[in-house]
């Protein structure tokens, strides 16, 4: 069954992407080790981020583009992104590995030729829209016309932005449209998440929702999974404590497998909007 056909059948849990994003430190040994962990501990499916530094900003020493508090304080833009980006050449093999483990690789690319290069390389099943990019109007007309269902984070969106993307996507060939919540803050603190408002974006944008989680624990992706949440993103590791460009705010194989169970048993209680009987109740009526 394909990615979009679990995500819409309401009949299954949530599924859980497991996202590599820069935890792979340059090293493809360790990426492979990590798409192989993520489908053994559970993951429905691993995501790569698709750029390079120099496609995302300038060697810039300037206070602008230096990154000021949090994780990478003192970085500046290019290298985070040059430390953080997945080399094109990896792509086509971890997918093929993704593929040899059983479950699918896609990616979020950040600009256009992002997008060829992976139709090419892996033609994925779907794409991610990062928040950062949401206004990017040409990068998300060219996603829709791959015809590929688009997951679509809203961190820092406004309702104006996030119905217009909405809008270029469908207008450009969409049709199969998530829309995450998600807050973009590394790591998340869970009173942030205002995780009521994925109704709204449900009810108005006749989408299916989801959560893009970068807490420290599983909390909100299990309150996601009561209100409806399909799809349920996370940062991947293999250890916290090697460190990583994204190593503090991602799981480790043990947090990944906790998350796949729990998110389950969550859904599994769940049942419908009717007022019935359990199997239970109704066998402690005939004594």
């Amino acid at each position: 069954m394909s990615l979009i056909s679990r995500i819409k059948d309401v009949s299954q849990a949530p599924i859980i992407v497991a996202e590599l994003s820069g935890n792979h430190h340059q090293d493809f040994d360790t990426a492979k080790h990590l798409v192989e962990l993520a489908a053994k501990n559970g993951a429905d499916a691993v995501k790569l981020q698709t750029y390079t530094a120099d496609s995302l900003t300038l060697p810039s020493r300037s206070p602008e583009f230096i990154v000021n508090g949090g994780l990478w304080d003192g970085k500046s833009l290019h290298e985070l992104y040059q430390e953080a980006a997945t080399p094109y050449e990896w792509h086509a093999p971890l997918a093929e590995i993704a593929k040899q483990n059983g479950i699918p690789l896609f990616s979020t690319p950040f600009d256009e030729a992002a997008v060829n290069f992976l139709e090419s390389e892996i033609n994925p099943e779907l794409y991610k829209v990062s928040s950062f990019e949401l206004t990017h109007i040409p990068l998300l007309e060219r996603i829709a016309q791959t015809g590929k269902p688009v997951i679509m984070s809203t961190g820092m969106a406004n309702e104006t932005e996030i119905d217009q993307a909405v809008s270029t996507l469908r207008e450009s060939g969409s049709v199969d449209l998530i829309l995450l919540k998600c807050v973009n803050e590394y790591p998340s603190s869970p009173d942030g998440f205002n995780l009521r408002s994925m109704l709204t974006l449900s009810e108005k944008f006749d989408s299916l929702v989801g959560l893009s989680d970068h807490t420290l624990s599983h909390e909100v992706a299990l309150a996601a999974t009561a209100l409806g949440a399909r799809l349920i993103e996370k940062h991947f590791t293999d250890d916290r404590s090697a460190g990583g460009i994204d190593a503090g705010f991602s799981m480790e194989p043990t947090d990944l497998e906790q998350l796949v169970q729990q998110v389950k048993i969550v859904h599994s209680c769940l049942g419908t909007k009717d007022i019935l009987e359990t199997p239970i109740d109704s066998a402690q009526r005939q004594f």
